[in-house]
């Protein structure tokens, strides 16, 4: 199990993935705001770990409170919570993470609980959510992993692993429970330019793990598509409208268009926090503008001329009659997507996942 975070006495300790893969080195966050850069920073990155990086840069901040009265310590929550959220607006699952703590601590201090105990109920919620997430990704796992080939290379963009949550990964924990159930798997792995999370991350832990991995530049997935040499296709996502329509790393809407043209089945994996219900479709999904340098420098060097304007959109949305099937930790969904996303939302869990 690759440590992507975790809670210590001092604070949480993230993997810091800016440094990958040629040092394993690590971030100490000891308050709320070094967990907003944190992932701001992208020191920690990916929709699940974003989560509950969230929700225990919440707890920390709860936790450290100097407060002594309720009334102080809820101004004090909203302002942490804010602060939180203004990191990365494209991922639900950091506003869900949010939500959640904030939730606990609504619930809690409306009916007077001592500051002590709200104190460690919600930090003990935010390391059960640490815990729930893996779990969550072990049974996409189970539910994705016969839709993968039997024998073959499945192609993923970006980085959906271990790193990208608390442990085990959505897409690549989908192919790790394949290749755990017998499957011979090869994976190609989209560099996804300019953070080049498929090149530095995906690659990394892949290897590690011992699975055959070809780094890609992403220009090249169509020619080996043509050539038979992919037979699926899987990825994370940042955020799912109600509709299916899948917001995920720069990129991925047009692997689907490709994958489509070239009759290979495209999926996506994603825990069910990452769905949202109340936005209709995608394109009312806010979309991450982040910093020019990252397109026009590599490794500290300039590489475009100075004067060229830069567009560095962190995401695109993969529209919902693209995708095969959406994989989560209830079970699977087959289009149309409006109709089973809802029939999924309305069932409990036990039920989803039977």
């Amino acid at each position: 199990m690759i440590p992507t975070l975790e809670w210590l006495p001092e604070g949480i300790n993230f993997l810091d993935q800016t440094k990958l893969p040629l040092e394993e080195t690590y971030v100490l966050a000891t308050d709320y705001k070094q967990v907003a850069n944190v992932i701001r920073d992208m020191i920690v990155r990916g929709a699940p770990a974003i989560g509950v990086s969230a929700a225990m840069g919440v707890a920390i901040g709860i936790d450290r409170s100097a407060a002594t009265n309720l009334q102080d310590l809820t101004a004090e929550v909203a302002s942490i919570s804010k602060t939180l959220a203004e990191t990365r607006p494209t991922a639900v699952n950091l506003f869900w993470g949010i939500d959640e703590i904030c939730t606990l601590y609504n619930q809690l201090a409306a009916s007077n609980t001592p500051i002590p105990e709200i104190k460690a109920a919600v930090v003990a919620k935010s390391r059960r959510m640490y815990d729930e997430d893996i779990a969550a990704c072990k049974q996409m796992g189970a539910h994705g992993a016969s839709l993968l080939p039997k024998q073959g290379t499945v192609l993923t963009h970006c980085n959906a692993g271990a790193l990208a949550t608390c442990g085990y990964g959505t897409a690549l924990g989908v192919i790790r429970a394949a290749i755990e159930a017998g499957h011979t798997i090869d994976v190609f792995a989209d560099e996804t330019r300019p953070f080049l999370q498929g090149a530095r991350l995906t690659a990394w832990e892949l290897l590690k793990d011992n699975i055959p991995t070809t780094v890609l530049c992403d220009n090249m997935s169509a020619h080996l598509m043509k050539q038979g040499r992919i037979q699926a296709v899987i990825v994370g996502a940042d955020r799912i409208a109600a509709n299916g329509d899948t917001a995920n790393k720069i990129g991925t809407y047009a692997v689907s268009i490709l994958a489509k043209e070239h009759g290979i089945p495209f999926y996506v994996a994603a825990p069910w926090s990452t769905i949202d219900i109340a936005t209709a479709h995608g394109d009312l999904i806010p979309i991450e503008q982040r910093a020019a340098r990252e397109v026009t420098h590599s490794n500290g060097k300039q590489m475009t001329p100075d004067g060229a304007a830069i567009e560095n959109p962190a995401f695109d949305v993969t529209p919902a009659k693209y995708i095969t099937a959406i994989i989560t930790e209830r079970g699977v969904l087959y289009p149309s997507f409006a109709e089973s996303i809802q029939r999924m939302d309305a069932a409990t869990p036990e039920l989803a996942t039977a």
